[in-house]
């Protein structure tokens, strides 16, 4: 289900049916280190991750993480969308790309209509994000689309530090 349009990109919602892209994405070595090891490693763990995590959250808040698709190939290149997080208090956004899509602006893109949508949408007031405090290119985007860093915390007791950024929608 086609959720936001851009000039470049559809963002939609997850099926089951995108199971080997999700096991692609997340085994990106990236993913593995800034946002980290999900134990996905088989078409049935991403299976399990796609019914667990966002065809879960849909159906309990009407939001989560999307496809996000190249219009003119509906070919899939990450994913980008609204998480809520039993650690946060907020509504965070989360973004994700295979390496050969990044610095085309596509990110920014997805990014930058998924607030629009938390916005004008679901009237969300205040999203909130996070990022490893090694992440240095998704701390650049999200600067770019309005949020300000605004402290060091740890989403459980004995995690890494993390950055969290607010920005009042």
């Amino acid at each position: 289900m086609k959720v936001i349009e851009t000039e470049r990109l559809v963002l939609r919602r997850l099926s089951v049916e995108d199971s080997p892209f999700i096991l692609e994405l997340l085994n990106d070595p990236s993913w593995l280190r800034f946002i980290g090891d999900k134990g996905v490693r088989t078409l049935k763990d991403a299976h399990a991750y796609i019914v667990n995590g966002p065809l879960d959250m849909y159906a309990r808040l009407g939001f989560g993480l999307y496809l996000v698709e190249l219009k003119s190939s509906q070919i899939p290149i990450g994913l980008c969308g609204l998480l809520k997080r039993d650690s946060l208090e907020n509504v965070d956004i989360g973004f994700a790309l295979l390496p050969e899509f990044r610095g085309q602006g596509y990110a920014y893109e997805a990014a930058s209509a998924v607030m629009e949508y938390g916005r004008t949408v679901l009237g969300l007031e205040q999203i909130v994000a996070i990022a490893s405090t090694d992440n240095k290119s998704s701390a650049k985007l999200l600067t770019k689309i309005g949020f300000k860093f605004k402290q060091v915390v740890r989403l459980v007791e004995d995690g890494e530090p993390i950055r969290l950024f607010t920005s009042d929608t």
